[in-house]
C-alpha cells in the first residue's frame, strides 16, 4: 500500500499522525483536570473554558493542515496558501501558550514539512526559526532560565529543520520526476515525428524509384510494342497488340501507385502533438486538433512541434495557470494554432528567449506569432505557418 503513496501523501499522513499523537496529551489533561491549576493565568477560570481555547486551536490546526495539504505539490501556492500557513503557525504557537508546554513546537515540526512546498528556501528557513523562537517565553514561564529556554527552543529548531530538509528533498525529487515526465513526453513526440518523417522519406524514395526505373522501362516497352505492331501481320500482330495493351495498363497502374505513395506521404501532426499534453504536472491541457491535420514538409512539422513544447513549458514555469487550451486548424494553405491559459497574465509582455525563438522559427518558414495578455486574464498566442513554400509566397503576395 505504501508503494501507491507519493512523497506528498506520505508527508501529509505522517503530519496527521503526529497531530493525532499530540491530541493524546490533550486527552490526558482532560482526564486529569487538576493539572490546569499550574497553568499561567489559569486563576479561577473554569476548567471548560481553559481547555476549550486549547481544543479550538488544536482542531483548527488539524483542519487547516488537512485543507492546505489536499493538493500539495500538484498546484502552485497562492495568496490563500500563505494565509493558511500563517494560521497554522499561529495555532501551533497558541497551543504552546495555552497548555504551557512544548506541544506547539511539535506541531511546528508538522508545519515545517509544508514550508518547502509553499515558500522559497530562504523565507522558509526564516519562518521556521521565527516560529520556534516565538515559543521561548513559554519555556521561561515554565521555570526555565532564559538561556536554557533559548537552548530548548533552538533544539526544537533543529528537529523542525530535519523535517524541513526532508520535505525539501522530497520536493526536489518530485520536481525532478515531473521534469523527467515532461522530457519523456517531448521525446515521445519527437520520436513519432521522426518516425513519420522516415516513413515519408521512404515512400518518396520508393515512388521515385518506381517512376524513374519501372516507369521508364515500361514506356520504352510500350513504344517498342507499338512499333512491332506495325511490322508484323496475322496472329503475331494480335499477340503484339495484346502485349502493348497490357504494357499500357501496367504503366497506368505504376503511375497510380506512384501518385498514391506521394499523396499518402503526409505527416500526421495529431499523433505527434498529442503526447505533449500527457502527464504534465499541475496543468490540465485541452487539445482540440483538426482531424486529420497533416503536413507534407517534415521541417515545418518540426517547427510546430517545438513551438507547442515551448508554449507548454512557458505556461508551466511562468503563467501559474491551471488549464491550457490549444487548438490547431488548417485553412487556405495555413496552419493556425491558438493557445490560451487561465494564468495571471501580465501588464506588459516581456519577450524572453523562448518566445523569441518561436518567432524566429516561424519567420524562417514564412509564419508569424502574435501574443495578447492582460493581468489576471492569462496569455493568448496565435501561430500561423504556411503549409509549403508556395503557400508562404502566396501569403506574402496577398499581404503586399
Amino acid at each position: 500500500m505504501l508503494a501507491r503513496l507519493n512523497h506528498t501523501r506520505l508527508l501529509r499522513f505522517a503530519g496527521l499522525f503526529t497531530w493525532g499523537a499530540v491530541g493524546l496529551w490533550l486527552i490526558q489533561m482532560w482526564m486529569e483536570p487538576e493539572q490546569f491549576q499550574f497553568l499561567p493565568g489559569a486563576g479561577d477560570h473554569p476548567f471548560q473554558l481553559l481547555i476549550a481555547r486549547w481544543v479550538a486551536l488544536y482542531l483548527s490546526f488539524g483542519a487547516t493542515y488537512w485543507w492546505i495539504t489536499r493538493e500539495l505539490g500538484q498546484r502552485r501556492p497562492g495568496y490563500m496558501d500563505h494565509v493558511l500557513l500563517l494560521v497554522l503557525t499561529a495555532c501551533a504557537v497558541g497551543v504552546s501558550y495555552f497548555s504551557n508546554s512544548g506541544l506547539g513546537s511539535i506541531l511546528l515540526m508538522v508545519a515545517a514539512g509544508l514550508l518547502p512546498w509553499l515558500l522559497s528556501l530562504r523565507v522558509g528557513v526564516v519562518w521556521l526559526i521565527g516560529g520556534n523562537l516565538a515559543i521561548t517565553p513559554v519555556f521561561v514561564a515554565a521555570g526555565m532560565p532564559g538561556p536554557l529556554a533559548l537552548v530548548q527552543a533552538l533544539a526544537y529548531v533543529g528537529f523542525s529543520g530535519l523535517v524541513f530538509v526532508t520535505a525539501f528533498v522530497a520536493r526536489q525529487q518530485a520536481e525532478a520526476r515531473d521534469e523527467q515526465r515532461r522530457l519523456n513526453a517531448e521525446l515521445r513526440a519527437t520520436r513519432l515525428l521522426l518516425a513519420e518523417s522516415a516513413r515519408i522519406n521512404e515512400r518518396t524514395r520508393i515512388s521515385r524509384e518506381l517512376h524513374d526505373l519501372l516507369g521508364h522501362h515500361l514506356t520504352a516497352l510500350s513504344l517498342n510494342l507499338e512499333v512491332a505492331g506495325h511490322l508484323v501481320e496475322g496472329r503475331a500482330k494480335e499477340h503484339v497488340s495484346q502485349a502493348h495493351t497490357l504494357a499500357r495498363l501496367l504503366l497506368t497502374d505504376v503511375r497510380e501507385a506512384v501518385s498514391h505513395l506521394r499523396e499518402d506521404g503526409a505527416i500526421d501532426l495529431t499523433a505527434a502533438l498529442q503526447p505533449l499534453a500527457e502527464n504534465v504536472p499541475g496543468l490540465d491541457i485541452h487539445m482540440e486538433i483538426e482531424q486529420p491535420l497533416t503536413l507534407d514538409d517534415p521541417e515545418r512539422a518540426h517547427v510546430l512541434l517545438r513551438c507547442t513544447q515551448e508554449i507548454i513549458t512557458n505556461v508551466v514555469r511562468h503563467a501559474a495557470a491551471d488549464n491550457l487550451w490549444i487548438t490547431a486548424r488548417s485553412s487556405g494553405g495555413l496552419i493556425t494554432m491558438r493557445a490560451r491559459d487561465d494564468g495571471r497574465g501580465a501588464d506588459q509582455l516581456a519577450v524572453g528567449n523562448g518566445l523569441r525563438g518561436m518567432r524566429e522559427r516561424l519567420a524562417q518558414y514564412g509564419g508569424q506569432l502574435t501574443i495578447e495578455t492582460r493581468p489576471e486574464a492569462g496569455f493568448r498566442l496565435c501561430l500561423e505557418l504556411p503549409v509549403s513554400a508556395a503557400a508562404a509566397a502566396a501569403c506574402e503576395g496577398a499581404v503586399k
